[in-house]
């Protein structure tokens, strides 16, 4: 019985083991800082990105913390300048391009203009090859350089380990303390030995075991919604995407017939959505049910056409279903949403800029009567399908693309109507079932079709037609913060605009989006 004892205790250790490490990623408002966290994540080793004026001083998990670049210069008042007392000489500390400048600036250097802006590749060349942080890096490595000020002077303890043709202290480590900084970016994938020097930092220098799996991450997030959750009824908006899906079957493991789910049909689904996710829904064993509530969303859209509103217009309208389901169950007390990392990246910023507001994250009303649960919260989308295979789901779930959860509602330019829907619809159908037919579906990380809010003169016939547009959109990513449009085959191009055209009554024009995020979003609204 003892061992018994002793091997559920060393169980426990496992599962929770994970926990008790973790990196914190500062945030000074970089465009990379999100890159930062994937490499990192790639590590295996769990990270989190807080605002920079936000260290968790009495976090016992803490083992090691990142500096992340900023848009900013050290030397602008709007700058953000952070107290490190708590942090310096305390942990592990590693400061990247502005979280480089910073450390010199704040130690009494000197940070300015050099006399070459260094933006794109440069090559490293060794000081100091000894150095731990450069273990296995190749001298002359390739780097990615984005800044226009460089540190000019700096105290004697701060020695350089690393250089290029025009920055002396390209990389340097600070005497009597654990604090490293370099002056590019190697979480970007031109940094060739960049996750090399990552995995320095994390896995030798903060010593984190790289043990945050999605087995690791089931378990401890099971057990941590049971301990949240107890006995309490949970429902849960289903969309029929993988977000979603994942959350409900995490959910399901860890209450059981406690959880509700509950699949909307906002009238802005693709063809066929509503009974074809109910029916794979079937085959998981989660309690769902289907409620078609597409003439309160179009009534409520009607004759809105401002991006940001019409996503919050579709946020409340689904919070508002979601209590009344609710209200119809006994003791209901938490929402369930399937936000994902980048939803509430892209929804919160310390510069106060929103890219724009996720209906998980910036579509809830400030007074709700349920509490909000978001067991997916902080994984990226590629984790997410990761423990999703890990949970069982079938690939058919797991491989399909990611869905906005305004749905057709931020593909129709302009106001939204039941006739604008139906169109669009269809077009969508046709470049979906495109892609499978000619087996390019999983190669690409999501596509769709777009309802331009403008006609064009066309010809079929011996007709003239004035007619709508519409424009494809592929794109290829690992975890969308970051996306190339996909290169499809011109042949492919030709036989779904054709298609479209041919099939679709109302389109005459199809043009395709070979715009790359940033600087586009991969969503139109």
């Amino acid at each position: 019985m003892l061992k018994f004892y002793l091997f559920l205790l060393l169980q426990i250790c496992i599962i929770f083991d994970y926990f008790m490490e973790k990196i914190v990623i500062l945030d000074f408002g970089s465009q990379y800082t999100q890159l930062i966290a994937r490499r990192i994540r790639e590590l295996d080793t769990y990270c989190e990105i807080l605002p920079y004026n936000k260290f968790p001083v009495d976090d016992p998990d803490v083992k090691g913390v990142i500096l992340s670049g900023s848009p900013f210069s050290v030397n602008q008042s709007e700058a953000f300048k952070p107290d490190l007392t708590a942090i310096r000489g305390n942990f592990p500390l590693l400061g990247i391009c502005y979280g480089a400048q910073y450390l010199a600036w704040l130690s009494g250097g000197t940070v300015g203009s050099s006399h070459t802006r260094e933006y794109g590749r440069a090559r490293l060349s060794f000081v100091n090859t000894a150095d731990e942080l450069l273990t296995g890096v190749r001298d002359h490595s390739e780097v990615w350089m984005s800044h226009g000020d460089s540190i000019l002077e700096v105290p004697a303890h701060f020695k350089p380990i690393a250089s290029t043709d025009d920055v002396r202290m390209a990389a340097y480590r600070i005497e009597g303390e654990p604090t490293w900084a370099v002056q590019f970016h190697p979480e970007v994938y031109h940094s060739e030995d960049g996750t090399q020097i990552l995995s320095n930092f994390v896995l030798h220098i903060c010593g984190c075991q790289g043990n945050w799996t999605p087995a690791a991450f089931i378990d401890s997030t099971v057990a941590e919604l049971q301990n949240l959750l107890q006995n309490d009824q949970v429902v849960l908006g289903l969309s029929g995407g993988v977000d979603s899906t994942v959350a409900a079957v995490l959910l399901h493991k860890a209450i059981g017939k406690n959880l509700h789910c509950i699949f909307v049909d906002n009238g802005l689904l693709r063809l066929n959505e509503f009974d074809t996710v109910l029916t794979n829904y079937q085959s998981l064993g989660l309690n769902v049910k289907g409620v078609d509530a597409s003439e309160r969303f179009y009534k409520a859209l009607e004759g809105e056409t401002h991006p940001e509103t019409k996503r919050k217009i579709i946020g409340k309208c689904f919070i508002d279903v979601f209590e009344e389901e609710a209200g119809k169950l006994q003791y209901v007390k938490w929402l369930a949403q399937g936000t994902i990392y980048p939803d509430r990246i892209e929804s919160l910023s310390i510069t106060g800029m929103v890219i724009k507001s996720h209906h998980n994250v910036g579509g809830l009303p400030e007074k709700m009567k349920m509490k909000v649960v978001e067991p997916l919260r902080l994984l990226f989308k590629d984790e997410v399908r990761r423990v999703g295979r890990a949970l069982g789901i079938p690939d058919r779930l797991i491989q399909r693309h990611p869905f906005p959860g305004p749905g057709l509602g931020v593909r129709i330019l302009g106001d939204i109507t039941r006739e604008k829907v139906e169109i669009l619809q269809k077009a969508d159908d046709l470049f979906i079932e495109a892609l499978h037919r000619h087996g390019l579906y999983d190669q690409i990380w999501q596509a769709g079709v777009i309802l331009l809010p403008i006609r064009s003169v066309g010809v079929m016939g011996d007709e003239r037609t004035y007619e709508n547009a519409v424009a494809l959109r592929a794109v290829c990513s690992t975890d969308g913060m970051t996306a190339d449009w996909a290169s499809l085959p011109d042949h492919f191009l030709r036989e779904v605009s054709n298609e479209i055209i041919n099939k679709v009554k109302g389109i005459n024009r199809v043009v395709y989006d070979i715009s790359s995020k940033p600087p586009a979003t991969i969503e139109w609204e």
